[in-house]
């Protein structure tokens, strides 16, 4: 627990209550970060951050107000309360307010079993430049590549802290650790541009450098001589880098917020089967060693497991304890929040699984159709679903890719291309939302 925080989070919630306020919620993080950046085997860049950011949201007469600052002196934070305060009072009653009883609250003895921490992750500069530098060559000795744009390395550790003013304090901390590498291949107007990217809780979880920049390259090369697909109605396989993109849409759509104004396309569609029935989509805010794992949500609860979608039928919308009173129903430990909002409905760790496939048979079963790695831009009504985005890839015929293609739009409507998803078996596990490569049918290409 960070003691920082703790002192701040106490400091603030006594101010508000002698200020009159009927409640108070402090959320806080204090981050250090050390990021290297390397260009043609040399030093370009060294930043090194450390910074506190607070949120204070206060609760007055029915009415709420959220401000936040990175200045904690003891003069700040007065100030801060002071101003909360003031722009409660000239704020609207907001009747969807609701704070968690205290039996809703959770007591955290012990959080080691998540294994968010790593206490070696802080390393040096010149380890950090080590590995860029290691990435960046590797990318250069494939063939084809002509430049690496750059590549870099960073640590951090993040320190989390939430406090009530019934009482409720809980803190927790995660790290992490990444390597990039930016390739191009080509020359003049005929130049591709790709990349890698690795990130993990731990140091030792992390691939090696030479691996992220060999894949860079080799990405960056793969796509020389691209060219626009034709125009028609294929078969798509989205690639595992991309294929979240399509559960992400998914998640949205299901957020007790959108549901409540009913702006989604899913609105009247919960216990119906929206995915193929071999398919599940689940959340595990408690994986170890995964980035988007929490002990509780920005409202104290609980998180837990739960099926999101089990064998095709989608079962819960995902909710703080706004939209579920809004609906009727209970929070399902769903709420996040930053430090200058109020909670609202959010995930931890999500995973599609049911997938029992490779990439190659997903692109083998397609036949003729796009294999799409890259997208750029989006269209997305959220009432109907209609979806429209930019794309690159390969295309394959007869099971084989052919040639790099680039430059087309792909468009359809969700809920239709969720009837008719196939997955592969491999979705990365250590990723927040992790999602393999999806085969969708008869999506419309608009290439060439």
């Amino acid at each position: 627990m960070n003691n920082k925080l703790e002192v701040i989070a106490s400091t603030l919630l006594d101010m508000s209550k002698k200020a009159g306020a009927d409640a108070a919620e402090v959320i806080g993080f204090e981050k250090k970060s050390l990021n290297v950046d390397v260009l043609h085997g040399k030093l370009e860049g060294v930043e090194r951050s450390e910074a506190a950011d607070i949120g204070l949201r206060i609760i007055l007469d029915g009415r709420q107000a959220c401000l936040s600052t990175s200045d904690i002196r003891k003069e700040s934070l007065e100030k801060m309360v002071t101003r909360s305060l003031s722009m409660a009072r000239e704020a609207p009653v907001d009747k969807d307010i609701v704070l968690a009883r205290n039996d809703q609250l959770i007591d955290i003895s012990d959080l080691d079993a998540l294994d968010l921490i790593d206490s070696e992750v802080m390393v040096e500069a010149d380890c950090l430049k080590k590995w860029a530098i290691e990435a960046e060559f590797e990318a250069k000795t494939v063939k084809g590549v002509t430049q690496v744009q750059g590549s870099s390395a960073s640590v951090g550790i993040i320190d989390s802290y939430l406090a009530f003013s019934n009482g409720f304090s809980q803190g927790y901390s995660r790290s992490g650790a990444n390597i990039s590498c930016v390739s191009i291949s080509g020359q003049d107007n005929q130049m591709e541009r790709d990349y890698a990217f690795e990130s993990r809780v731990h140091i030792n979880d992390l691939p090696s450098p030479s691996s992220v920049g060999l894949l860079s390259g080799q990405r960056a090369v793969a796509r020389i001589g691209a060219r626009k697909p034709p125009t028609g109605n294929y078969p798509i396989v989205y690639d595992e880098r991309v294929a979240s993109s399509l559960v992400g849409h998914f998640i949205n759509a299901i957020n007790g917020n959108s549901i409540v104004r009913g702006s989604s396309w899913l609105r009247e569609n919960l216990w119906e089967e929206i995915f193929p029935k071999n398919i599940s989509i689940k959340e595990f805010p408690l994986k170890a060693r995964c980035s988007g794992s929490r002990p509780f949500d920005a409202e104290g609860l609980k998180t837990y497991s739960k099926n999101i979608v089990n064998n095709g039928i989608l079962e819960t919308w995902l909710l703080d304890l706004s939209s579920a009173k809004n609906l009727g129903l209970q929070s399902t430990g769903n709420a996040v929040r930053s430090v200058s909002s109020p909670p609202s409905p959010g995930t931890s760790n999500i995973s599609l699984l049911g997938g029992s496939k490779s990439r190659a048979d997903l692109i083998n079963e397609m036949g003729t159709g796009l294999l799409v790695t890259s997208m750029i831009g989006l269209t997305l009504n959220p009432i109907t679903g209609d979806y429209s985005r930019g794309a690159s890839g390969f295309w394959v015929e007869n099971g084989e890719i052919q040639y790099p293609v680039n430059e087309c739009t792909l468009a359809g409507n969700l809920k239709e291309m969720f009837k008719t998803i196939t997955p592969a078996n491999d979705e990365k596990r250590h990723l927040s939302l992790s999602v393999p490569s999806l085969l969708v049918q008869g999506l419309k290409i608009a290439g060439k």
